[in-house]
Parts: C-alpha cells; structure tokens; sequence
C-alpha cells in the first residue's frame, strides 16, 4: 500500500492541526491508502471511530479536501481501473445499391476463383438480377434522353384545324399500312412483252416537262406516274399505245388533284396529235376500270411533306428533296423502294448534300420510321442518278429544277459523292 506524500516535510499544512495530529500520521498515511484504493464512487460510505464520512465533492470538511487534491494528482498518472463498458446495440441497416453490387461482385470472383467450389444458385440469381436493374436503368435513361430529343411537330398547329392534328398520326399510319399494296411490283416489266424500262424512263421524262409546261400541282405528277405502273404491271401495252397511256393517266391525274383541269383537246396537241380524243376516252375507260376506280393512294409526295416537317427543312432543302425524288421517277429500278422510303431518303440526301447534317435526327427517325442505316441505300442510289442528271439524254428534271423558281439547286449544289464512299457508315 503507498503511503501519501503528506508525510513528507516539504508539504504545507494547516498550521493549525501541526499539534494535533503530530502523533496520528500512521493513522492519517492509512487513511490515505485507503482513499486511495478505494472504488472511483464518489457516494461510497466509510466509517470510521463510528463517524460516517461521505467523499462527496460537496464536503466542508477542511481536513479532507488537500486528501482529495492530490488523490485526483494521483489518479491521472496512475492506468485506471477497467470500467464496465455499455455497447448499444447495432441497428443493422438495408446496404445501398453500391455496396450490395461491389459485395456480390466480390464474392462471385472469389467463388469462381476457386476450382472446386460451386457458384451458390443464390448469389447467381443475385447477380442476374442486379444485372438486369442495370439494363432496365440504361434502357430507361435511354428513352429519357430520347424523349428530349425528340420535337413535338405538331405543336404549333393544335390551333390550326385544317392540319388536323388530332388525325395526322393516324393518317400518317394508315398511308405507311397500305403504301405496299399501292405500288406496282418493282419486276412487272418482265411481264410486258413491246415495252421496256427504257421505253418508261422516257415517257416519265416526257411528262415531267409537259407537267411543268401545263403548271400543274405537284400532287398531279406523282399520282401519274403511280397510275402508269399500276396499270402497265397488269395490262400489256404496244409501245405504239405507250405514248396513249402516258396521257391518260395525267388526265386522270389532273381530274383527281387539279381544280382546273387541261382539256382532252390540249394533251392531244402535246402528243403532237398522234391520238383521238376518242382514244384517250377509250384508254380513260380501260385505265379506270383496269385499277377499280382506286386513285386515292399514298404516293411519295404525301410522306414528303409530312416528313419535310420533322425535319425542320428550309426551302433549300424542300426544294432539293423533290428534286431527288423526281430523279427517282424516272428510274425503274427506285420501284423496289416504298414511297416513304424515298421521300426519307431525298430528305437525307438533300441535307447531305447541302452540309446542313449527315445524322438523321431522332425527330426525323420517330416520324418516318427508319433509320439512317435503312436509308443510306436509296440514298446513296439518288446520289449516282444526281451525278448523271446534266449529262444524261433524259434531263427533263435538271433542267426543271435549273431555273430560279427552283432555286438552281440542281446547278448549284454538287452531288454528296461522299455518301458513296467505303469509309461512310
């Protein structure tokens, strides 16, 4: 037991307990020990001489408070004794996401690491879960970032009620449901015995200028020259009746679109009077019963328009965009393309060729349904025929669109012979 450095001489003392207390420093160096040993509880009772005394920091005992002092001296240089230690309980929490897929990606390497130790069913069931929360997640952040993308064209008509904003999807739809069964077959002159593309390409041609000379709606062509297939893909034709055909269908054309309309007296003066009235009245009858009256069909005009809107084309654009398609009219082997393809297509082109974008944008893509890679094809098909257009024999359609009501876009505006390169994708 240590015995307390009262004892030592060079402490100060009350003066007053010099005398009384001279003969108890025994008792007094035990008394100390004790308090020194004793249990760090401050409300501990000891007795002692059958006095209680309390160890209490509130004491007015002036004999005990230089005890208390240097006891605290003590304690802070001396290891204190081990105290019960109180542990709150742990609340376990779920794991974050991070956490969970940084564990379940450990696991899985060091199962897989061992030779002879099977991946639990849990862990890999686990696992393809997570793996599938991660591809939903992308798909998701994919169609948000689509949406954004993606330009409500319709928006600044909703007030407008001949746009019919209400119906133009539908319609829309409905042209692209039934386009297929409103063209001819893209083979049917295999079944023509007189007549060949050729013989086509140059009654097209013909009736490309005589369009423009009688200034009719743009509507007009396009539904000739899908009444002219139509009709030779299931009638046989003498090239002597070609010229006959070509006629017709225009008259029927204008009837259809036009508000006023070329009398029958006027084509027979354009097909420098090689045919009757009477035999243009004839074919009329043959013509129309031959396609059962149906002359409303979608052509590739209508996609045009629609498609000419979502992408937010200015006239530049428009106008080398018809210029491509009306190429496309001439040439036999475009049957194989659908008309919305084509008016895509043209759409695409004309903005390569005038540098404006090589991308088909998501608005565009939403609205046509296809996407660049189903396009590049016919378009590259319509940068080979715009490559030929001012030296070929049949250039009707150079020349047309060579004037400054088109724009000179067809001088002005070199093919995108870019787009047939290897290196494009």
């Amino acid at each position: 037991m240590v015995g307390s450095d009262e004892n030592c001489q060079g402490v100060a003392r009350p003066s007053i307990l010099r005398g009384v207390m001279g003969n108890n420093r025994r008792a007094l160096s035990t008394i100390n020990g004790n308090i020194v040993e004793a249990p760090q509880y401050p409300c501990k009772l000891r007795k002692k001489n059958g006095v209680t005394d309390k160890n209490v920091d509130g004491d007015t005992n002036p004999i005990h408070r230089p005890i208390m002092m240097k006891y605290a001296a003590q304690v802070v240089g001396k290891p204190q004794q081990p105290t019960l230690e109180v542990t709150k309980p742990v609340v376990e929490t779920a794991p974050n996401r991070n956490e969970l897929e940084g564990a379940i990606i450990i696991d899985v390497k060091d199962y897989k690491a061992t030779s002879d130790y099977v991946v639990p069913m849990s862990v890999q069931h686990t696992e393809a879960m997570m793996e599938e929360i991660d591809r939903m997640d992308e798909e998701i952040e994919m169609e948000e970032i689509e949406k954004t993308l993606i330009v409500d064209i319709d928006s600044a008509d909703k007030k407008n009620i001949l746009a019919a904003v209400e119906y133009i999807d539908d319609i829309q739809a409905y042209y692209k449901k039934i386009e297929s069964s409103a063209c001819a077959p893209p083979n049917y002159m295999e079944h023509q015995f007189d007549i060949n593309d050729r013989m086509r390409a140059i009654l097209i041609d013909w009736l490309i200028e005589a369009h423009y000379k009688f200034e009719l709606m743009e509507e007009t062509l396009y539904l000739t020259v899908n009444l002219i297939d139509r009709f030779l893909a299931v009638q046989p034709v003498v090239r002597k009746k070609l010229q006959l055909v070509g006629v017709t269908a225009l008259f029927l054309a204008c009837k259809y679109e036009e508000v006023s309309i070329p009398v029958v007296q006027d084509l027979i003066l354009i097909s420098d009077k090689a045919y009757t009235g009477i035999e243009v009245l004839e074919m009329e009858k043959l013509m129309i019963n031959t396609l059962q009256f149906k002359l409303s069909v979608p052509t590739t005009y209508v996609f045009m328009k629609r498609f000419l809107k979502a992408a937010q084309s200015d006239k530049k654009v428009e106008l080398l965009s018809f210029f491509m398609t009306e190429l496309c009219l001439v040439e036999y082997e475009t049957l194989k393309f659908p008309p919305s393809m084509l008016a895509a297509a043209a759409i695409f082109t004309a903005q390569c060729t005038l540098g404006v974008a090589k991308e088909w944008t998501k608005t565009c893509e939403k609205y046509s349904n296809y996407t660049r890679d189903q396009l590049l094809e016919c378009s590259k098909l319509m940068v080979t025929f715009h490559q030929k257009a001012a030296t070929g024999r049949l250039n009707a359609v150079h020349r047309k669109y060579s004037i400054s009501k088109y724009g000179f876009v067809a001088k002005l505006f070199p093919p995108a012979s870019f787009l047939l390169e290897e290196s494009f994708i």
